[in-house]
């Protein structure tokens, strides 16, 4: 399978709609995708263990997705195999009243994990240019001064900072993996109505 089929370079646009939804790559059945799916569970505990050994490394794993789209349970399959003490999960909900007090990265930034370890964010600090853009009732109820509400720039000045900030990372050691998961309609729809029916 090409590995990079779904790799986003910097700078390039993107149509979600260009990318089909049940790609399933070279698998036919899901026996071979459950399979393979195991042995690549252990190597990645394997590789954890490399990782906190040398104590120099840390890894960001970043999901974005719409809702229903599967994070939490890509999340529970694939890191199953991570010894616990030496991952951490952060789920970005809506800010907390401490939050609200700091800038949009302070959140993330505590939440980055330190060197040996793995830290896996769900949903992330593109919330404030997805959620928050669409949104802009949102923006302004942030306890912000009015110039940086209505500041036209503010969406080039937050990804500027989304980049600066990953670029801070890397260049102190963490690597960061970044993956959106994309979900059709119908599906999306067929999960929302299947949460419903759960007791």
């Amino acid at each position: 399978m090409k590995t990079d089929k779904f790799l986003v370079r910097e700078g390039a646009k993107v149509k979600l709609k260009d990318h089909p939804t049940d790609f399933t790559g070279d698998y036919t059945d899901k026996e071979k995708a459950a399979k393979d799916l195991e042995k690549n569970i252990t190597r990645i505990g394997e590789l954890q263990d490399v990782m906190y050994a040398q104590d120099i490394y840390s890894l960001l794993i970043v999901f974005q997705a719409m809702d229903a789209a599967g994070k939490d349970s890509t999340i529970e399959h694939v890191m199953t195999g991570i010894n616990p003490q030496g991952c951490s999960v952060t789920s970005f909900k809506q800010p907390s009243s401490e939050e609200l007090d700091h800038d949009f990265l302070w959140r993330c930034a505590r939440a980055v994990p330190e060197r040996g370890k793995i830290g896996i964010f769900n949903r992330s600090h593109y919330e404030e240019v997805l959620v928050v853009r669409v949104h802009p009732q949102i923006l302004q109820s942030q306890r912000l001064p009015d110039k940086v509400k209505n500041d036209k720039k503010i969406w080039e000045k937050r990804y500027k900072q989304i980049r600066n900030f990953e670029d801070n990372l890397a260049e102190n050691g963490t690597h960061i993996l970044k993956f959106f998961l994309n979900v059709s309609k119908d599906e999306q729809k067929k999960r929302f109505l299947a949460r419903i029916e759960e007791p």
